[in-house]
């Protein structure tokens, strides 16, 4: 589904870095209840201080509000997170057909356990081409890598 009231902008730290985080741990608390969420507080700290800052950033927003991100290293998607109330408006379908566009290809891992995301992503044709059965924190939770090509 297509949205008209979606915008797409690079991701800039001064007016976005909380919503983001924010945006990231409640979707990664519904997206990832296996890892707990302790580990997602602790974790938060690294996104804002560590990935969301090195990563290709872009941010979507709603009626001028940011629904979600996608944050890029290389063509490799470190993460892609849509508020909860914002999923299934076609956000996570947008900035995945942005970062295409203006990459050519883009690979990514996930979790097999989140099933909602790997149907979101067998449903944009990624392909899988490989699995590990550890994270990378060390933490027994299956790994998929996925890629996809214009």
């Amino acid at each position: 589904m297509e949205n008209a009231n979606l915008v797409i902008r690079p991701f800039d730290a001064a007016t976005a870095l909380k919503k983001l985080s924010n945006i990231w741990l409640e979707a990664s608390i519904k997206a990832h209840p296996f890892i707990g969420q302790a580990r997602l507080t602790e974790q938060r700290r690294l996104i804002e201080g560590e990935y969301l800052p090195k990563a290709d950033t872009s941010v979507a927003y709603l009626d001028g509000e940011a629904a979600g991100f996608i944050s890029l290293l290389g063509s490799f998607i470190g993460g892609i997170f849509i508020a909860p109330d914002r999923q299934g408006f076609g956000i996570g379908r947008q900035l995945i057909a942005d970062a295409l566009a203006r990459k050519g290809e883009l690979s990514l891992e996930v979790y097999t356990e989140n099933e909602q995301a790997v149907r979101f992503y067998n449903r944009l044709d990624f392909r899988e081409i490989c699995r590990r059965n550890i994270d990378d924190f060390g933490f027994p939770f299956p790994n998929a890598t996925l890629t996809l090509k214009t």
